[in-house]
């Protein structure tokens, strides 16, 4: 078994993000009250920054986070470390407002046969063989946000869309691409992956009424020039 400390920084984000919200969404879907008080002073912190709300300290085991890394085994820098518990906090709580009020996870890995990423979450809110606007721009909004707080902001608006139409999302990896955003170059690489998911969304095989297209597929609209060049709107 894999422990902690042979992880690197961004693999214990993805594994503490991944069983931190395993455990609470298997009690809240049971509705055990210990995960139920848990995800309600989580929500409370939705799309703020760790530090503005210390009542969550302690809520979650970030501990691994601690522990040296496999590079010489030296704890880990004090920045990398503040990025890694900002991508866990933002993480979890996104998943707690996601989750609020459903009967089934709506934290799900990603897999081939069922993308689960940001990107293609975004695409199943808009229908089949059509690109909405409006909900493109919360999405390229998000990729161009100015810093962590306004990321932040900009998922959660997105994460409450998903959650009206019980669409679920890899929280896990979202988490390590939160780590990799605040990271010197890591924007351009997060936004890349984004639009990519996007794009390489495709539903179940069947066929749209009255056409020879597969359902999903998406006119040429040149989405990816859009994706990665338009400019904050804010």
């Amino acid at each position: 078994m894999t422990t902690s400390t042979s992880l690197v920084l961004p693999e214990r984000v993805r594994r503490i993000t991944a069983q931190n919200i395993g455990s609470l969404q298997r009690g809240y879907v049971a509705d055990q009250p210990r995960a139920v008080a848990a995800l309600a002073r989580l929500r409370r912190g939705a799309g703020k920054e760790v530090h503005q709300v210390p009542d969550l300290w302690g809520l979650t085991d970030t501990g691994p986070l601690h522990d040296p890394t496999r590079e010489g085994g030296l704890p880990p820098r004090e920045e990398d470390l503040a990025h890694a518990e900002n991508a866990v906090h933002v993480a979890l709580t996104l998943w707690a407002l996601h989750q609020q009020s459903r009967s089934t996870g709506m934290h799900r890995p990603d897999r081939k046969d069922a993308p689960a990423g940001l990107g293609s979450a975004v695409r199943r809110l808009m229908p089949q063989g059509d690109i909405d606007e409006p909900i493109l721009k919360r999405l390229v909004r998000a990729g161009h946000a100015p810093d962590l707080a306004s990321l932040a902001q900009r998922l959660r608006e997105i994460v409450l869309l998903l959650r009206r139409e019980d669409i679920p999302l890899d929280y896990a990896l979202l988490a390590g691409q939160l780590w990799h955003w605040q990271r010197p170059g890591g924007r351009d690489d997060v936004r890349r992956a984004w639009g990519r998911s996007f794009h390489a969304y495709r539903p179940a095989k069947s066929t749209v009424a009255g056409s020879g297209d597969p359902a999903g597929s998406t006119p040429a609209t040149g989405l990816a020039s859009d994706f990665d060049t338009t400019k904050d709107a804010s």
